[in-house]
């Protein structure tokens, strides 16, 4: 079998484990760069690049949100919408303990604690989302319906222009 030219990263075994299609994504990654860069290397909207942002609520609770490249969350509503007084990011030693994955390689599939997935709720209107694959420079090609197949999510109406 040849071997694939892609990482196999924990993510990517979820994904194949749960039988989830998806088209691997290699781009050059840059510190900073966020969303806007993974779009333009991949000459995608950057609306579909899905990041993949680790929170906390007030009583120090990990929890996933994904929103949109080009938007960013209103902690205020999400605290609001989940039933906490405050959400907030959380610092990289935790982001990497409660998922396995260093900032800006984070997926929401193979983390190392199972953790509450809120997702903003017109991604799942998209036809095709690309999101992080488990390691910086990867992101994967997949359906929101098998994003909502297989995660716990919960959608939420959080998102705010930049």
């Amino acid at each position: 079998m040849a071997k694939p030219d892609y990482p196999i990263t924990p993510a990517v075994r979820y994904l194949r484990r749960h039988n989830i299609a998806f088209q691997p994504w290699l781009y050059p990654y840059e510190d900073q760069g966020g969303t806007g860069h993974a779009a333009t290397s991949l000459q995608v909207d950057e609306h579909a690049v899905i990041k993949t942002l680790v929170m906390e609520t007030d009583a120090r609770r990990p929890l996933l949100m994904l929103m949109h490249g080009d938007q960013q969350v209103s902690t205020k509503q999400l605290a609001r919408q989940i039933g906490v007084k405050t959400v907030g990011p959380c610092d990289q030693a935790q982001v990497q303990k409660s998922t396995g994955y260093i900032v800006g390689g984070v997926s929401p599939f193979g983390t190392r604690q199972e953790l509450p997935v809120y997702v903003e709720a017109t991604i799942l209107d998209l036809e095709r989302i690309y999101i992080n694959g488990g390691k910086r420079g990867f992101l994967v090609e997949i359906s929101p319906a098998d994003l909502q197949r297989v995660l716990p999510v919960q959608a939420v109406t959080v998102a705010v222009e930049r």
